[in-house]
């Protein structure tokens, strides 16, 4: 590798981000994200950060899950609660049928027989997809587990048995994002 020496750091000005009523107008990543009873309010923020880095189309908060507004979520969602179109829900269960009517595939991500490694998970670009996280504790819910279309599980490779709710949904959201959408070289 070659030393480069040209490289300053773009200051915000220059990073040419779009207003939040240019982003609400603009095409977004065919995925909602599910937060099945999420209880870390800097989870929640964190998340409604990176949905809006990936374009996502909605949030549905669901049970325990904390609302904006509140400044723990905004500590870490740094405004991204005022771009991303969220609804909350009484239960998963309620989140997911409204989803399914609106065409959505459900999807857990989750550590279950029969997961599909994410890896080998081919999105399709005509699909609109519903991806729920679980409880940080618990994980998807049983109740939603029994209405999921599919299954994705992310491959892990240490002694933990998880990686945090946050890291999960980064992960998923850039993997789907990366196989649905044509980014420029």
């Amino acid at each position: 590798m070659t030393e480069n020496t040209n490289h300053r750091k773009l200051k915000l000005d220059e990073l040419n981000r779009a207003s939040i009523d240019e982003f609400k107008a603009q095409d977004k990543l065919p995925v909602a994200v599910v937060l099945d009873n999420v209880r870390s309010m800097n989870n929640i923020g964190s998340i409604f950060r990176t949905s809006d880095g990936f374009a996502v189309e909605q949030i549905c908060l669901c049970g325990i899950t904390a609302q904006p507004p509140h400044r723990d979520i905004e500590k870490t969602a740094l405004g991204a609660t005022q771009s991303i179109a969220w609804t909350y829900y009484e239960t998963p269960v309620a989140a997911i049928e409204q989803l399914r009517k609106d065409g959505y595939k459900i999807i857990a991500i989750e550590q279950a027989e029969n997961s599909l490694m994410l890896n080998t998970f081919i999105p399709q670009k005509t699909e609109k997809y519903a991806l729920i996280f679980g409880n940080e504790v618990n994980g998807v819910s049983d109740e939603a587990m029994e209405l999921i279309d599919a299954c994705i599980e992310i491959p892990q490779f240490g002694t933990k048995h998880s990686f945090n709710i946050v890291v999960s949904a980064g992960i998923v959201l850039w993997d789907f994002f990366v196989k649905m959408v044509d980014l420029p070289a």
